[in-house]
């Protein structure tokens, strides 16, 4: 991004110098390096995208507890939506004694033993960073 006095300069927009000399729309994206260094304007990398899922600016994390139980809800939740297309199987068995397919038991065998790891992990998480680590594991086997 373009900063001029330590503002943002935003690119296709007229401004104005700290002299109060106007600056078209297009003046940013015609002039040459030289140019804009000779009125004070700098090029800096845009900073890094903040993950609000986690932090609230670039080196402020959110409360570690709060996010833990975020996200231990949204896997239940998670849990229970995969489990719920399947879940008739398991009523037809209690009302009726009808087998639950292999394939069908093991893929819930599976969702229930990934919740179980991750709720252990997450609740485990020291570190908002050890967090995101043990988010990023998720293996649901969709």
């Amino acid at each position: 991004m373009f900063l001029l006095n330590g503002n943002r300069l935003p690119e296709g927009t007229s401004f104005y110098d700290a002299n109060g000399v106007q600056y078209g729309s297009g003046w940013l994206n015609q002039a040459t390096e030289a140019q804009k260094l000779a009125i004070g304007i700098t090029w800096v990398a845009d900073p890094a995208p903040v993950d609000t899922r986690f932090y609230w600016d670039t080196d402020l994390p959110k409360d570690l507890n709060d996010l833990k139980t975020q996200f231990v809800a949204q896997v239940k939740d998670t849990a229970g939506k995969l489990l719920n297309a399947t879940d008739w199987y398991v009523i037809r068995k209690v009302e009726r004694n009808v087998d639950i397919p292999s394939e069908i038991a093991l893929k819930r065998t599976q969702i229930v033993t990934e919740a179980n790891r991750l709720e252990t992990d997450i609740k485990a998480s020291t570190t908002v960073e050890a967090l995101i680590e043990v988010l990023n594991t998720q293996n649901w086997g969709k």
